[in-house]
């Protein structure tokens, strides 16, 4: 079996979490990285992976011959010229979500993806997370019967600094978006309407800079089944990540990963230790599995699991979303085109 020839754009948090992934998986073989700053550390780094080839030009990894896909892991206002650049030069490419923060500009960059008939898989990790992943498998079987109400919690422990706010794109964007896609999933179904309220309970300054931190949408699907998905950027006891299905014949539910299942009673109480604190060890082996199914379509011409159909889904529930907060109203799917 050939290694996929692998560049990778963007050396950051989660640039460097794909790469450390990667440089163990047997069909791989990163050739460069590249980051808008090169330091000795990131050389360093890069080394210690086997990266040989280490550039603040993106473009050297775009047009490198013998690079079959690329990882774009960079800001998100980069997101959609990376991928036309990437299209158009026949490389595969995964994209880190979203793909950017108008709908229409992800538009644009998908039919520049299908005109150059290249692979796009979206980075939404959590439907490869072994309990959500569980739950679809359940719904899709018929055993839930017809699936009526989709709960999903999603609650960060702590918000990010007031820089990340500030080009987020705001929670729905953000945050909130991996639960967009998550309803979409877990119903099978799409969103026909969208329905939210926000506060700002966390900390004002995310209100000055004209954001909420704590919300609440309500979502009508096309198969008649409604949905909630409850928000807050600051969970005091650690990374809240819940689902529930309720359908015609029963539920199945998802709670939280803990580090271990252990619980301890006593006299006076019964508890267990917090759930993950963070995201990045919730969902250390979803981040792992996506990527090896990226690689897996690239080797055997399969199709990706996760399309860039999918991130626009999602970009225009966000969008849906945040004009429902301003207006006051619900909004239907059909008037984000």
């Amino acid at each position: 079996m050939s290694k996929v020839q692998i560049g990778i754009i963007g050396a950051g948090r989660i640039g460097r979490l794909h790469a450390e992934h990667l440089s163990k998986h047997p069909g791989v073989s990163i050739r460069a990285i590249s980051d808008v700053y090169v330091t000795e550390e990131l050389r360093a780094w890069a080394q210690g992976l086997g990266i040989s080839e280490v550039s603040n030009d993106y473009q050297s990894i775009i047009n490198h011959p013998d690079i079959q896909a690329v990882f774009i892991c960079s800001s998100t206002n980069t997101h959609v010229p990376f991928i036309k650049e990437a299209a158009q030069a026949g490389k595969h490419i995964f994209c880190e979500k979203p793909i950017s923060l108008d709908y229409r500009q992800t538009q644009e960059a998908l039919q520049a993806v299908g005109q150059a008939g290249v692979c796009l898989q979206t980075g939404f990790n959590r439907r490869f997370d072994h309990n959500f992943k569980r739950v679809r498998e359940y719904v899709q079987s018929g055993s839930l019967g017809s699936p009526h109400l989709i709960k999903i919690t999603s609650r960060d422990p702590a918000p990010p600094n007031k820089e990340y706010i500030k080009v987020s794109g705001g929670l729905f964007m953000d945050m909130a978006i991996h639960d967009f896609d998550m309803a979409r999933y877990l119903s099978g179904s799409e969103v026909v309407e969208v329905y939210a309220q926000g506060a700002v309970l966390v900390d004002p300054e995310i209100g000055e800079l004209g954001d909420i931190d704590t919300a609440v949408i309500t979502l009508k699907f096309a198969n008649g089944a409604l949905g909630v998905i409850d928000n807050s950027r600051k969970a005091v006891y650690g990374y809240d990540q819940r689902v529930e299905v309720f359908g015609s014949e029963g539920s199945i539910a998802a709670d939280n990963d803990y580090p271990n299942t252990a619980v301890i009673s006593t006299k006076d109480s019964v508890y267990r230790d917090n759930p993950k604190y963070f995201f990045l060890e919730r969902y250390h082996d979803s981040y792992i599995d996506e990527t090896k199914q990226f690689i897996d379509c690239i080797l055997n011409q399969g199709t990706v699991p996760v399309s860039g159909y999918d991130a626009l889904q999602a970009e225009r529930i966000a969008y849906a979303a945040k004009q429902s907060l301003l207006e006051g109203r619900a909004v239907k799917l059909e008037e984000v085109v």
